[in-house]
């Protein structure tokens, strides 16, 4: 069992509000009282110590981040001890998935725009993190590797997607996220895309249907639009200004 051992107040409320936002079994105690029998771990606040047995590990959480302290926590009791990795399943809402040694601690679903933010915010404390993304969605993939700041693996995400039964619909690309995080890949620093016909053409298409005059951009601009360059809305106003 869990418990929460700290005079913090804002540590303790994040603390115990993420326990028991994933159902975990846990106390409370006041720092300096003795720890239950059951005790497995425990939480403390900043510059805060306890005494406790040689086997039970001290989690310090902070005022900041309470979440991370849990996901420590939770790692540590099912042996997750090891590096943080980021899977991502590329896409317009990529799926992102965050471990701690084999343990899922955290995931998400955001539009491409906002990945790379989730995952510096993931990282932000990590110890040799390592994030690793699926080769499929090229384009918006390769403007999500440009914008990440940590080592990168090209994960080849054949058979990534599993079967979704009932109830598990719209789950697949976070599922995906974490069997890409699971599998070895490619060291990169970037990926140099160069978009197809169909991609282009694509991306007229979207232009098209986002015109107030139902007027598609030219190639080259959906080029720029396909590698990162300017979005939609940029491509139409530059294709209006040059009318």
């Amino acid at each position: 069992m869990i418990v929460v051992a700290t005079a913090d107040f804002e540590v303790y409320h994040g603390v115990v509000t993420a326990l028991r936002d994933r159902s975990v079994e846990f106390t409370t105690v006041e720092p300096g009282e003795q720890l239950p029998d059951r005790t497995s771990l425990v939480i403390v606040g900043p510059g805060e110590s306890v005494e406790t047995p040689p086997d039970v590990p001290i989690v310090t959480g902070d005022p900041e981040t309470p979440r991370r302290a849990v996901e420590e926590a939770l790692a540590r009791l099912r042996g997750g001890h090891g590096r943080t990795v980021v899977g991502i399943d590329p896409g317009e809402k990529p799926g992102i998935a965050v471990l701690t040694g084999e343990v899922v601690v955290a995931a998400f679903q955001v539009p491409a725009a906002e990945a790379a933010g989730v995952v510096a915010r993931e990282l932000e404390d990590a110890v040799d993190p390592l994030v690793r993304i699926g080769d499929g969605a090229r384009l918006v993939g390769a403007r999500v590797i440009d914008d990440i700041d940590a080592p990168i693996e090209l994960v080849d995400e054949t058979g990534t997607t599993p079967y979704l039964g009932t109830g598990a619909r719209g789950m697949g690309d976070v599922l995906a996220a974490v069997n890409i995080a699971r599998m070895e890949g490619e060291p990169i620093d970037s990926r140099d895309v160069e978009p197809t016909a169909g991609e282009i053409q694509r991306i007229k298409d979207r232009s098209r249907e986002a015109s107030e005059t139902n007027r598609a951009i030219d190639e080259e601009l959906a080029r720029r639009v396909a590698v990162g360059d300017l979005s939609i809305e940029e491509a139409l106003a530059e294709h209006r200004d040059a009318e």
